[in-house]
């Protein structure tokens, strides 16, 4: 049972305080991947993962577990949800310019499988904004980045690629 009257914004405000570990300056709430929260005789938070292999996945889980006892709630259910799969469109606005802030290029929105495969997505630098930029390497520090350079001001960086 939930010792104290709870709403779901609360959870949520709370949530938005779990970092993820591999971009810590992204809650998992700007990624998109906290799908439910409902309030019954226990917490029970839906998550749905970045991608069925994503090793961040049970830190994460457990980040929320831990969180939320923190504040006092001490029965809390974690659901991973994998229908619908989570997609980068998910991100939030403020997500993705956190991810510009840090020094990632956000994904670009409505690439199709085909510009993802053929290269002609235009990935605008995050410093500089330029479009002029140029894949190094389709993969990057975490599966889900790929490593591009700026043919503009010259600097690497990395993009979060499209799901």
């Amino acid at each position: 049972m939930v010792a104290v009257a709870i709403s779901r914004e609360q959870i949520m405000a709370w949530l938005d305080d779990v970092a993820d570990p591999e971009i810590p300056v992204l809650a998992i709430t700007d990624l998109g991947i906290v799908r439910n929260v409902t309030i019954q005789d226990d917490v029970v938070v839906e998550l749905t993962p970045t991608y069925s292999g994503c090793p961040a996945t049970e830190v994460i889980e457990q980040s929320v577990l831990d969180e939320l006892h923190r504040q006092g709630v001490e029965n809390v259910t974690i659901k991973r949800v994998l229908s619908p799969p989570w997609t980068t469109d998910w991100i939030s606005p403020e997500g993705r310019d956190k991810l510009r802030e840090y020094g990632i290029a956000p994904p670009v929105n409505g690439g199709s499988k085909r510009e993802l495969l053929h290269g002609n997505r235009e990935v605008a630098c995050p410093r500089c904004a330029s479009l002029n930029t140029a894949v190094v390497s389709e993969f990057g520090s975490t599966a889900c980045k790929a490593s591009y350079k700026c043919n503009d001001c010259l600097e690497p960086f990395e993009y979060f690629k499209c799901i």
